[in-house]
């Protein structure tokens, strides 16, 4: 299994983080079919052949995902699209 894992700083303060993380998620189940649901700080998502956490805090957001082995095929397009939408989101690295 593969890993994926993203890291940003951002300046949002926690509770724009996480309507943040909620919008990169909604992004994220409309392009790769996911479900999410909330934990704490923690987003964590799903779908076959992925599973992983969104963790938000006050000053930055990371996300680990754990991708299948025919869904890692496709890791450089999801890590393009996670840092996309980080970036639109969040703010640029």
């Amino acid at each position: 299994m593969a890993e994926l894992r993203i890291r940003r700083e951002h300046s949002l303060g926690l509770a724009e983080a996480r309507k943040a993380a909620q919008r990169v998620a909604d992004e994220l189940a409309g392009a790769f079919q996911m479900t999410s649901t909330w934990d704490g700080d923690t987003l964590r998502f799903s779908r076959s052949g992925v599973s992983g956490a969104l963790r938000v805090s006050a000053d930055h957001v990371e996300v680990v995902a754990r991708l299948g082995m025919l869904v890692a095929m496709l890791r450089p397009q999801i890590e393009a699209r996670v840092k996309r939408d980080f970036d639109q989101y969040f703010g640029s690295a």
